[in-house]
Formats: structure tokens, C-alpha cells, sequence
């Protein structure tokens, strides 16, 4: 019984080694067949197929549609075994106005829009090509460029255009491969038409010299392109660096010193309903402040409205909000990451992608010359035999009529070739004609002077150079238009104050005995219409803004600080304070008051110990606060006044009074500080920052009031340990 053979050979192969053999097969396919242009026509090999393809279809500018439907079907049964719909969806992006500055396919039918919004299916769209894509398969028939065996070997196809029109800088290209990406923005194709002359007349100049003729991109979206003219310079010199875009707008004035502002462009790639719904939701989140309004009354053109909040709000700060804020202003990358002429990716600068398009219209052109040499060799070669005809009519004739093998004796009596007696056999009777001799003499001479011609053009590299020139103002004066990104000026700073970027709105911070804390709208809040728990009873009332900090000190010496927005909103009775903050349930809150950079504050504890400290050093970013005033055994912090006046007076628990000059008080971080006042008994019980020479104001029960305006005789020695108060503050042991 025989063994049956194997399937197939059988190795033993490292596993590593063979899947990164296997990983790199992949990642060569993906850059050389798939992400990556070719620098010669800017075209991947999907968009090659769809040209050539459609091309094989007749579908030139001046013939009718047909559905995209059947252009998809040709291309992935004849040259691309890929999916329809991803086939579809390039022949879609070459179609579209607003993806592509000189679109290379007309489309018929619903193609999408720059909402965002997809193209209809390919059987409801129709297409054919344009003038562009006309004049980048120009010669293809003329044996301009290489062709290479489709994947199934039943036909060919190009491995690259011809491509007389700049395509891959005029259109751009984006992709992404294994390893590298290329994105290179549309340009305007009479500029590059300049740079290309200006690169033939001058071979050897530097990459910076063609940006003054090749200024920056052109996108078919417009916009203002707002980089920096260096920038630019250096972006172009390397190959490498980003534009930053803007969308154009402009302010419409309305009556009663109102206006509005306009938005007729938004930059490249960026969907019009998102960007719209980015809008209204910063809108809805208060994020921008000085914008009341946002409505699109886009129709064939953009127009996207924007109403400012008031007439005071200056437009050019309400848009420097926007662009920081939405994609009305982008970064455009450039990564001009292409195949050459050898298949290999790199990076190029204009200068070199330029060089490499003139480099590869040289090359067309010597081989459309020589293509057409030939065939004018082939006719010379027809009309001479011809002419044997004419000059030997009447034995012609009658070698054809009486011979057996007419060929073969024509050949040997005038020794004609193979192909001259092919067009001897093939003449028609017609064509016999006296007028018919002269005709060919004619043609003959003419032929002979264009061959002698082209054959000086090949021998001449300087007149090679000059007919492509010739090429190139052809091509600028065919598809040559105006600018449609402007070039603008870097932006001035704006400088947009925290107010335009930030929703500011009046509350009031209510915070309760107990340390209940919330928030009540607006600054109009009368303290008996407040309610508190059963029990309990109001302590702090601070008028602030949504965008305020408060700060809390307590009786530990440590500062907390919490922004008003994340306080309870009004009803109800608030939360309580000790969960926001960690404060130790043995301690209490001895002050609550807004937080203000400028400010400075006087702290001091129990043991009458204190010092002034400046309101940043207070700032505490976590929970646990930030320890300002250090305590001695068994003290508390009892005081926080803010610094104001030049006097600070100090009342002890003994009911005695010492007003201490500012001059005398250090400023510090934090520590123990210095003695404000010195006890016998009892420590510090309040302070109040006073003016000297106002005096200082005392309460008279719950009403009335009374002025100190003496006070030399409480004025005193920081230490010291004063003298007793006066009745009205000794009664109630606070100021």
C-alpha cells in the first residue's frame, strides 16, 4: 500500500523570525500599495485604477455619465481585489469640491456635503472624469509610462500616470501606513506652475527661494491661513511642520449699535454640523460667556451667524474665545512622506517633490518622443512603398492579378518589406489617383522634417527643458484660478480676559451655626427670609461670584479653599461644610470669607501669638488645606481679619484692649509668629483692623453704635498687655 504524498513541503521555521517576515511583507504592502502617493502623479494606487479604469470606460469631460456602480465594478474585477465600498468611497472623495482643490472625477447625483453628511449609493450617483484627471492620463496610449500585469494576470495596467497636471501638491494627500503617515495639504496650481518654471531657469536654488512663489496651501474650503512667514519657510525647507488655519468672518452691523458676526468659511476637513454642535454645547455648558447665539443659515455657501452677547463685547475677543475654544481655527500638518521615482518612501522638501514631478514629465516626454518617432518611421516606411507603387503601376497590377504569391515577388523584384506590401495589398482601387502620388510626396516631406526634429529634441536636453516649460504654462493657463486661502497675517495677542472665558454669575455663600453651607442666586438676599434646620441658625453671609474661591480657616491654623461652583446650589439647606473639607470634628470654622490674591490677612491664636500672611501663601489645593499658623500646647486659632487700615486692636479674654501699629506685625509663610498681646489669664479673644486716626467704631446693643475715636490710650507695644476696654465692648467681650 502505497503512502500518499504531502501536500506541500514541510519546514521547520523559527516562529519569531518567520512573523516578522510575514509582519514586514505586510508593512512593505501597506506603504507601497496602498498608503503612501507616488511624488510623479500624487496618486495612490486605488485612485490610479479609478482613473484608468473610467478612462477605458470613455468616460472623458465631453461624454455622458454612467453609474458609479458600474466604474467600482470594473475597477475591483479588473485591478483592485478590494472591497466596493472602500473603492467607492475614493472615487467619492475625487468628486468632491470640498475635499479636493481640483476635483479629478465629475460627479452627478448626491456625492455628500461638508456636513458631514454620505454620498448616495453607487447605483443612485453617476460620474465621468474631468479635465484634470483628462490632463493626467495625457499619452498614456503614446508608451509615456511603464505598465505592469493586473492581479490576475488577464490584463495591465499603469504604474503611473503621466500626469502633465502637479496632482500630488495641487490636490494633497493624507494616509496613514505601518510605521510612517503622509499629509500633504492642496496648493494652488498656478503658484506651483511658477515654482516649476522658476526650478527649470534656475536648477540649483535653494528650497527657500520657491516660496515666494509657492506662499502656503490653498484649500478648497478657503479660510485664512494665519502662520508665521518663517514658519512657512521652514515647514517647506524640511518637509516637515503644520499651517494654522482660520476660518474668515466678518462683522455685519444691525440697528441700534447692534451687530452680529458672520462666519463665511470654516477651515479644511472640519464638518460644519460639528462644529456647529461644539458650539452650542460650550453655549449650554456657559463656557462662552460673551456668545448669546449660534445659527447656521448655510445654503449653497457657509454662513454660520453668531450673536454677541451685548454690543460692548468686542468681536475680535468674542472670536479669539471661539478659536481657542472650537475648530474654527486648526493646525494643518505637512508631511510630504512619498514614493519616488524607485518605489522607495521618504521625506521630501518642495524643492525635491518639484524636481521629481519635472524629472518624470522629462521621462514622458522622451518617450512620447521616441513612441512618435517610431510611428513615423513605420509610415515613412508604408509611404515609400507606396511610392514603388505609383512609379510601377501597371506591373503591380499585373503581379497581383497573375501571380500566385504576389507578396513574395513584390518582395524580391523591389525588395519591399513585410509591411510595405501589407499596405500595397491593402490599397484600394481609389486611391490609385494621380492627386493620390502628390499627397503622399507631401505627407512624406512633412514627416521627414518632424522626425528630424524630434530627433534634435532628444539630442537636446536644453530644448527638452524648454518644450516642458512650454507644458507648464499650457497647464497654468488651463487650470490656473485665483487664491482661495488667503494669506494673512500672524494674529496680534488678544489678550481675552478670564470674564470672556468663564460664565460669571452673583450668589450668595450662606453658611449656618451648625456649618450647613450653600448657595442662594444672587447678591439681593435679605437674612430674615433665610431658613435654617430646626435648631440652627445663620453664621456666615458672603456675597461672591460663581468664579470665586472661598477660603475657610479653622481653629486648627490650616486654610481650605472651595470654589462657590462646587458648593449646593439654594434649596434645601446645603450640605454640610466638614464633608467638602477634612476638618477634624474637635475643630470649628473660625472664618469664612472670599478668596483674593491681593489680599493679605492677619492670623492669630489663642495663646496671642499671630502674624500677617499674603492671601496666595494660603491657597490650598487638596482637601486636607494647607497649614498656615502653628499652635502651641492647648492653643487655637481664633482670629482672620483681612489687613486693612494701619492699626490692628486685640481684645483678650480678661476684657482687656491693645491696639498694636501694622509696622510692628511681621509678615510670614507660616509658623508660630510673634506675641500680639500678653495674658496673665485667659488668651486672645478677637481683633479688628482699625485706622488710627478714624477710630474705632463700637456696638451699642443690636442697633445703635458708638465711635472710639481716641484711641492713645489703648495704643500700645506689640506684647504688651494693654488696658481694660471700653463698657460696651466689655460687656459683650467681642468687638
Amino acid at each position: 500500500m502505497s503512502k500518499t504524498a504531502p501536500a506541500g513541503e514541510i519546514r521547520d521555521v523559527d516562529f519569531a523570525d518567520e512573523l516578522g517576515q510575514r509582519y514586514l511583507s505586510y508593512a512593505l504592502s501597506t506603504i507601497m500599495a496602498r498608503s503612501l502617493p507616488d511624488v510623479r502623479d500624487g496618486l495612490k494606487p486605488v485612485h490610479r485604477r479609478l482613473l484608468f479604469a473610467m478612462r477605458q470606460l470613455k468616460l472623458d469631460p465631453r461624454s455622458g455619465y454612467k453609474k458609479c456602480a458600474r466604474v467600482v465594478g470594473d475597477v475591483i474585477g479588473k485591478f483592485h481585489p478590494h472591497g466596493d465600498v472602500a473603492v467607492y468611497e475614493a472615487l467619492v472623495r475625487l468628486a468632491q469640491d470640498f475635499a479636493q482643490r481640483y476635483p479629478l472625477i465629475d460627479g452627478q447625483g448626491n456625492f455628500g456635503n461638508i456636513d458631514g453628511d454620505n454620498a448616495a449609493a453607487m447605483r443612485y450617483t453617476e460620474s465621468r472624469l474631468t479635465t484634470v484627471a483628462e490632463a493626467l492620463l495625457e499619452g498614456i496610449d503614446e508608451n509615456a509610462v511603464d505598465f505592469r500585469p493586473t492581479y490576475d494576470g488577464e490584463g495591465e495596467e499603469p504604474v503611473v500616470l503621466p500626469s502633465r497636471f502637479p496632482n500630488l501638491l495641487a490636490n494633497g494627500a493624507a494616509g496613514i501606513a505601518v510605521g510612517m503617515a503622509t499629509a500633504i495639504p492642496p496648493h494652488n496650481v498656478g503658484e506651483l506652475c511658477d515654482a516649476l518654471a522658476h526650478l527649470i531657469e534656475n536648477p540649483k536654488c535653494a528650497p527657500e527661494e520657491l516660496v515666494q512663489f509657492v506662499k502656503g496651501p490653498d484649500f478648497p474650503t478657503g479660510g485664512v491661513l494665519v502662520e508665521a512667514e518663517e514658519t512657512i519657510r521652514q515647514a517647506y525647507a524640511t518637509g516637515r511642520g503644520s499651517f494654522r488655519l482660520r476660518a474668515r468672518w466678518r462683522k455685519d452691523a444691525l440697528s441700534h449699535g447692534l451687530y452680529q458676526v458672520v462666519i463665511t468659511e470654516i477651515p479644511y476637513q472640519v464638518k460644519k454640523s460639528s462644529l456647529i454642535e461644539k458650539i452650542a454645547t460650550l453655549l449650554e455648558e456657559k463656557k462662552l460667556p460673551l456668545l448669546a447665539d449660534v445659527r447656521d443659515e448655510s445654503a449653497e455657501e457657509v454662513r454660520i451667524v453668531l450673536e454677541p452677547k451685548s454690543r460692548n463685547v468686542v468681536p475680535e475677543v468674542l472670536m479669539e474665545s471661539l478659536f481657542r475654544a472650537t475648530e474654527l481655527e486648526t493646525r494643518v500638518p505637512l508631511n510630504m512622506n512619498v514614493l519616488d521615482a524607485a518605489g522607495v518612501p521618504r521625506v521630501m522638501n518642495l524643492k525635491e517633490a518639484l524636481q521629481a514631478f519635472l524629472d518624470h514629465r522629462r521621462a514622458v516626454l522622451q518617450r512620447r518622443t521616441q513612441f512618435r518617432l517610431a510611428e513615423i518611421a513605420r509610415r515613412i516606411e508604408i509611404l515609400r512603398g507606396q511610392m514603388i507603387v505609383y512609379l510601377n503601376l501597371d506591373e503591380v497590377i499585373r503581379i497581383i492579378r497573375e501571380e500566385d504569391d504576389p507578396k513574395a515577388v513584390m518582395q524580391k523584384r523591389w525588395k519591399l518589406t513585410d509591411l510595405q506590401v501589407e499596405a500595397i495589398l491593402n490599397l484600394r482601387l481609389r486611391a490609385l489617383r494621380k492627386l493620390e502620388e502628390i499627397a503622399i510626396k507631401k505627407e512624406l516631406k512633412e514627416l521627414e522634417t518632424e522626425s528630424a526634429d524630434l530627433e534634435g529634441l532628444l539630442a537636446s536636453t536644453r530644448r527638452q527643458w524648454r518644450a516642458i516649460g512650454k507644458e507648464i504654462a499650457a497647464t497654468k493657463k488651463e487650470f490656473d484660478g485665483p487664491r482661495r486661502t488667503e494669506i494673512g497675517a500672524p494674529p496680534q495677542a488678544v489678550i481675552v480676559p478670564v470674564e470672556a472665558l468663564v460664565e460669571r454669575e452673583n450668589v450668595t455663600v450662606v453658611c449656618s451655626e451648625k456649618g450647613w453651607i450653600r448657595t442662594v442666586k444672587g447678591h439681593n438676599v435679605q437674612p430674615e427670609e433665610l431658613k435654617y434646620k430646626e435648631g440652627d441658625s445663620g453664621r456666615f453671609i458672603l456675597p461672591v461670584e460663581t468664579t470665586d474661591k472661598i477660603a475657610v480657616f479653622a481653629s486648627n491654623g490650616r486654610f481650605y479653599t472651595i470654589p462657590v461652583e462646587k458648593l449646593p446650589g439654594g434649596r434645601g439647606h446645603g450640605e454640610p461644610l466638614r464633608l467638602m473639607i477634612d476638618l477634624p470634628n474637635e475643630h470649628d470654622v473660625v472664618a469664612l470669607f472670599p478668596w483674593r490674591a491681593e489680599r493679605k490677612l492677619l492670623v492669630a491664636s489663642s495663646d496671642g501669638r499671630g502674624f500677617i500672611v499674603a492671601s496666595e501663601e494660603v491657597l490650598a489645593q487638596t482637601r486636607a488645606g494647607k497649614q498656615i499658623l502653628n499652635l502651641g500646647q492647648g492653643a487655637r486659632a481664633v482670629v482672620c481679619v483681612p489687613v486693612e487700615g494701619d492699626a490692628v486692636a486685640l481684645l483678650g479674654e480678661n476684657r482687656k484692649m491693645l491696639v498694636v501699629k501694622l509696622e510692628e506685625i511681621p509678615e510670614m509663610s507660616r509658623g508660630r509668629g510673634v506675641i500680639l498681646q500678653k495674658f496673665k489669664d485667659g488668651g486672645l479673644a478677637d481683633a479688628k483692623m482699625v485706622t488710627l486716626a478714624e477710630g474705632l467704631l463700637v456696638r451699642q446693643g443690636e442697633v445703635r453704635t458708638r465711635l472710639e475715636a481716641d484711641l492713645g490710650p489703648w495704643l500700645g507695644a506689640r506684647a504688651s498687655a494693654g488696658r481694660m476696654a471700653p463698657k460696651e465692648i466689655v460687656r459683650s467681650g467681642r468687638f
